[in-house]
């Protein structure tokens, strides 16, 4: 019933004792998923998957397993699915953002989620993935991009006391249509983590649109059972600026980028760590025929070992080819 590339699961990775542990595999005897992420082709079979809304082009995985040590609770409606335990919530929404542009539809989604949250009582924001088609139409600050940044921004203006909520925004290669949400919260708060070689997102100079981009460059779960570190979708930015004009070379900036992150949440909890095993990564590349050397590069690089998967997606900055996403557990 696997619906990924099957992968061993290494001896030293405990099952998941506390609130939530992502895996790409699933043991056959646990029902106990907070949330199945999957591709459209990964989705068959499983009970409850969220459905990732990009094309899988490579990779060793189809699927991620957000497991859980606790009884899981679901409320599924037509505008929100909703799964949580007694720690953390996982939710799915969708807004059509047709007759009112990205900025309107980014205020709409952000309200219901923020809402459903509060509602649950899970007022810590954790995580977020933003999906929408045209995601670069549009110029200067008319852009789709910079519209959703203002829009996100209406309903939360300035940075939450625990930090912004780790994000990913990618393009679906499509036109307009709806804004997905996917998102992650809990009953206490991480820890924001920052990357010294990056400017904080949400410091970004006015060249960038009228509001910056709302979002931690990772976020720390350091009361999971193992800590978690869920690695916003990182780029070949240095500082502000793009940097590197081949995909190979701003996977590489990335990657680095990715391990710094680690690097400081590891400091943070008194170990050391970098990308390897016990990380999950998702790839996003704007171009499909970059798949294949991504990928050669990637198993050149770690091996089998590392499970991740390779979508098709479009950049938030037109120049960008790539961009990666994780999650690291420290065990």
């Amino acid at each position: 019933m696997s619906a990924i590339t099957p992968l061993p699961e290494p001896a030293d990775l405990p099952s998941a004792r506390g609130p939530v542990r992502v895996t790409a595999w699933a043991p056959p005897d646990d029902d106990r998923h907070l949330a199945v992420l999957a591709t459209e082709r990964g989705a068959a079979k499983l009970v409850h998957p969220t459905v990732l809304p990009l094309a899988w082009l490579g990779g060793t995985s189809r699927t991620e397993f957000w497991r859980t040590g606790g009884a899981v609770h679901r409320d599924d409606s037509p505008a929100m699915s909703l799964a949580w335990t007694e720690d953390v919530l996982f939710g799915a929404l969708q807004v059509d953002d047709t007759p009112t542009g990205a900025m309107r539809a980014a205020e709409r989604g952000y309200r219901a989620m923020t809402d459903a949250c509060a509602r649950f009582g899970f007022p810590h924001l954790l995580r977020v993935w933003n999906w929408f088609g045209a995601i670069n139409e549009g110029e200067g600050d008319r852009e789709r991009y910079r519209q959703f940044c203002v829009g996100r921004a209406r309903v939360i203006p300035s940075p939450p006391v625990h930090g912004y909520a780790a994000a990913t925004a990618i393009g679906i290669p499509a036109s307009a249509q709806t804004l997905q949400l996917h998102f992650l919260a809990a009953r206490r708060p991480g820890v924001a983590i920052e990357n010294p070689r990056q400017t904080s997102a949400w410091r970004y100079p006015r060249e960038y649109g009228p509001t910056a981009p709302g979002f931690s460059r990772a976020m720390l779960l350091d009361w999971a059972a193992p800590p978690l570190l869920l690695v916003s979708g990182t780029a070949s930015v240095v500082g502000h600026a793009s940097a590197h004009s081949d995909v190979l070379a701003q996977m590489d900036e990335t990657l680095s980028h990715i391990d710094t992150l680690i690097e400081r949440a590891g400091q943070h909890l008194g170990v050391a760590a970098s990308l390897g095993a016990h990380s999950l990564l998702r790839v996003y590349v704007r171009a499909a025929h970059d798949a294949s050397v991504v990928s050669a590069r990637l198993l050149s690089r770690y091996g089998a070992g590392l499970p991740f998967m390779i979508l098709h997606g479009d950049i938030c900055r037109r120049e960008l080819l790539i961009e990666i996403e994780g999650v690291h557990t420290f065990v």
